[in-house]
């Protein structure tokens, strides 16, 4: 198969009465899931999983929303299926590397260990198609807000779950109205980071990394802020999140990147050219 007919290749099948397609692109860049928090677009996302191929999956933090797990259970089948979905791909062929993150730290106490497929590690260099190099890392570890004392933390989690309820509840009122969606909690977020520079003092941090591993990007999560520009000519990439804007990054078989937002089965991208010892993928 020619190399450009790889970059948009779609398998197409009958599954019962409906008609799937399948994009097929070289790597799926997913982070800040938060399965088990009542607010996770989990539905979204398998939409998302279904409709896409990757040679590789890269989980990159906050899969599983452990906080909110012990403080509240709440797993309903959706978000079974996702990690039922991630386990077909695996066993399909698919390379699923998980960067645990802060909400879902458990899992960092297993670097190395492979669950049905699934291979843990801290964080990872992963190699484009065009030979280019791009540190993953949730990114929690670079945030300073991060130390913060963990009663001003679980004051925070019931904050935030209080503007996603609202959020979400003016949401339904406006696409009743046919107008277009408003996030409340995503704007409250972004005012206060904002305010003390929190986006571009993560970034700075960050972007670091690169540096430091000889890359010419990043790749991370954590701040819940999809994005992709150059930041001191290093390619800062964010993956964003699946609880407001339902983003993931995925490379396409030249080496490029694309922001992709997926609503309701509805695919919006923007996309970059990327920039001209951790282990490699």
């Amino acid at each position: 198969m020619a190399h450009s007919a790889c970059m948009r290749f779609e398998e197409r099948w009958q599954h019962g009465a409906q008609r799937h397609i399948r994009h097929r692109v070289r790597a799926i860049f997913l982070s800040d899931v938060h399965l088990g928090s009542h607010f996770s677009k989990s539905e979204q996302l398998l939409d998302f999983l279904r409709q896409h191929d990757a040679q590789s999956i890269y989980l990159v933090g906050d899969i599983v929303d452990g906080w909110r797990l012990r403080s509240r259970w709440h797993w309903p089948k959706t978000h079974n299926d996702v990690i039922r979905e991630l386990f077909a791909a695996a066993q399909r062929g698919t390379r699923i590397v998980y960067l645990p993150g802060n909400h879902d730290a458990f899992a960092r106490d297993y670097p190395g260990i492979h669950f049905a497929g699934i291979e843990v590690v801290d964080q990872v260099i992963h190699i484009a198609a065009d030979g280019r190099r791009y540190v993953v890392t949730h990114g929690d570890r670079l945030d300073r807000m991060t130390q913060v004392p963990h009663r001003i933390v679980a004051i925070g989690v019931r904050l935030n779950a209080i503007l996603f309820a609202l959020s979400d509840s003016w949401n339904r009122l406006l696409l009743a109205l046919g107008l277009p969606g408003w996030s409340l909690s995503k704007w409250a977020r972004h005012r206060v980071k904002r305010g003390v520079d929190y986006l571009g003092a993560f970034e700075r941090q960050i972007t670091q990394l690169a540096v430091a591993y000889d890359a010419c990007g990043v790749i991370c999560g954590h701040v819940h802020h999809a994005a992709m520009h150059e930041r001191g000519g290093v390619l800062y990439i964010n993956c964003g999140d699946w609880l407001d804007s339902c983003t993931a990054v995925i490379e396409r078989f030249d080496g490029s990147f694309e922001i992709k937002t997926w609503m309701d089965g509805r695919s919006t991208s923007s996309r970059a050219a990327p920039l001209g010892e951790l282990q490699e993928a």
